[in-house]
C-alpha cells in the first residue's frame, strides 16, 4: 500500500511598509494563507515585520531572517512563503540563510495555475509565465557546472550548464509564444464571427472565488468546476444563454482576479482576459459575504482598466446574499443587483436584468414586408427581436415592430422596407 503524499508545512512571511494601507496588507496575508491551502500545503505559522522600506538583500531584516530560520527548524517546516515577488538576489540570499525551501507569492500562484490548467491554451500560458519567472532567477555555481567535452578542441570550461539552461528556456519561450499566437488568431476569428452574426456577448468577471462559475452553471448547465477555493477556473468557458424573451447571447466565464496578480500571468493570460475586453456588457460578480468586497472591486477595476475594458457597460452583481444579514452598500454607479446563485428566482432575475440592458441599447424599427417575401421574414425572425406583428387588411404585407442593434447590416434589401 502506497502512503499518501505528505502535506507540506509552510510558514508565511509578510512585510508591512510604515504608513501603508494596513487593511490591504492584512487582506493580502489572509489571501496568502488561502493560496497556500489551495496549493495543498498547511500553514503552521505566520510572521510579519513593519519596515520603512523593503530590504533589498533579504526582503526583511537580518534579525528577522535568523528568527525565521530558527522557527522553521523548531517546527520542521518544509517551506517558507514570502508575501511578495522576491528579486533573484533576495531569493539567493534567503536560500543561503534559511534551511528549507524558500518561495514567493508569485511562485505559489504559478504552482496553483499549473495544477488547475486543463486546456492546451491554459497549460501553455502557465508554462510561459513560469519560464518568464525562472529565466532571470537561474543561478549557477561557476566552473563546477561546466559541461566538459572529450578530445581535441573540447577541453576547457566550455559552455556552463547555466548558459545551456538559459538558452533552452529562451528557445522554449519562443516556441510557446508562437503556439499561443496561433491560438489567439483562432480566438480572434471566433470573436469576429460572433460579431458578424450580431450575437450579444456578456463576460462574467470578478475576484477569485466570488461565484462566477456557479452562476454560469446555473444559467447554462455548463458543468464548470465549482470549488470554494481560489482560482477554481482558469480556462475561459463560453456558453449560449437563452434570455426570457427568447434571444440567445454568449456568456463567458473568465479567470478570477486577485491582489498583486503576477505580471507574468496578466501578460500570459491576456488573450483569455481579452474576452472581457471584447464583451458588450461586463457582469461583475462580487462576493457580498466578504468583509473586504470593496477592495476586491477596486482590484477588478484596476485590471479591467489595464486591459482597456474600463469603459464597457457594467452590471454589478452582489452574490452570496443567502449568507449575509444585510445588503452591502454598493460603492458604484450604474445598475446593481443582489442575488444568491443558489436561488432559481434570483438567476431568473439576473437574466431579466441582462435582457433589459440589451434592450436599452437596441433601436426600434418598423418594417413593412410583402407576404410573398418569406425569406426576408425568416431573416428578421432569426436575427431581430419582434416586438409586435400583424398582417395588413389586404393580406399583402407583414407589419412588424422589431428591435436590433444593426438592422441595416443584416441585408441591404431590408432598408427599403423600413417605414
Amino acid at each position: 500500500m502506497v502512503d499518501e503524499q505528505k502535506t507540506e508545512q509552510a510558514i508565511l512571511i509578510g512585510c508591512y511598509k510604515k504608513h501603508g494601507d494596513q487593511r490591504r496588507f492584512e487582506l493580502s496575508m489572509e489571501e496568502l494563507a488561502e493560496l497556500t491551502r489551495t496549493a495543498q500545503a498547511e500553514v503552521i505559522a505566520s510572521l510579519t515585520q513593519e519596515r520603512n522600506q523593503i530590504d533589498a538583500r533579504l526582503y526583511v531584516g537580518k534579525g528577522k531572517v535568523e528568527e525565521i530560520n530558527q522557527l522553521a527548524l523548531e517546527l520542521k517546516a518544509d517551506l517558507v512563503i514570502f508575501n511578495d515577488e522576491l528579486t533573484p538576489m533576495q531569493i539567493r540570499n534567503l536560500e543561503q540563510a534559511i534551511e528549507c525551501k524558500v518561495i514567493d507569492r508569485t511562485q505559489l500562484i504559478l504552482d496553483i495555475f499549473a495544477q488547475r490548467a486543463h486546456s492546451r491554451e491554459g497549460k501553455l500560458q502557465v508554462e510561459l509565465a513560469q519560464l518568464q519567472y525562472r529565466l532571470p532567477r537561474l543561478t549557477g555555481k561557476g566552473a563546477g557546472l561546466s559541461r566538459l567535452g572529450a578530445g581535441i578542441g573540447t577541453r576547457g570550461p566550455g559552455e556552463t550548464k547555466l548558459e545551456t539552461d538559459r538558452r533552452h528556456i529562451r528557445r522554449r519561450i519562443s516556441e510557446i509564444e508562437h503556439q499561443l499566437a496561433e491560438v489567439k488568431r483562432h480566438r480572434l476569428l471566433y470573436r469576429e464571427r460572433r460579431k458578424k452574426n450580431e450575437v450579444f456577448q456578456a463576460a462574467l468577471v470578478g475576484y477569485t472565488n466570488a461565484g462566477k462559475s456557479t452562476i454560469l452553471n446555473r444559467l447554462t448547465g455548463a458543468g464548470v468546476l465549482e470549488e470554494d477555493k481560489l482560482f477554481a477556473t482558469l480556462d475561459p468557458t463560453s456558453r449560449r444563454v437563452r434570455l426570457p424573451g427568447g434571444e440567445e447571447i454568449i456568456m463567458t466565464d473568465t479567470v478570477g482576479f486577485i491582489q498583486d496578480l503576477p505580471h507574468q500571468l496578466v501578460a500570459a493570460f491576456r488573450s483569455t482576459l481579452e474576452e472581457a475586453a471584447e464583451a458588450d456588457v461586463i457582469v461583475q460578480i462580487v462576493d457580498a459575504s466578504h468583509p473586504d468586497h470593496q477592495i476586491h472591486m477596486e482590484v477588478v477595476d484596476s485590471v479591467l482598466t489595464e486591459l482597456g475594458a474600463g469603459m464597457i457597460p457594467r452590471l454589478t452583481v452582489f452574490n452570496k446574499m443567502d449568507v449575509v444579514a444585510e445588503a452591502p452598500i454598493a460603492p458604484v454607479t450604474g445598475e446593481v443587483l443582489y442575488i444568491s446563485a443558489h436561488r432559481p428566482e434570483d438567476i431568473k432575475r439576473l437574466l431579466m436584468v441582462i435582457e433589459a440592458h440589451i434592450k436599452s441599447r437596441y433601436a426600434r424599427y418598423t418594417l413593412r414586408l410583402p407576404t410573398i417575401r418569406g425569406d426576408l421574414y425568416a431573416l428578421v425572425r432569426r436575427n431581430l427581436h419582434i416586438v409586435h406583428e400583424n398582417i395588413s387588411e389586404d393580406g399583402m404585407y407583414y407589419e412588424l415592430q422589431v428591435e436590433g442593434r444593426n438592422v441595416t447590416q443584416l441585408s441591404p434589401e431590408l432598408l427599403q422596407f423600413i417605414i
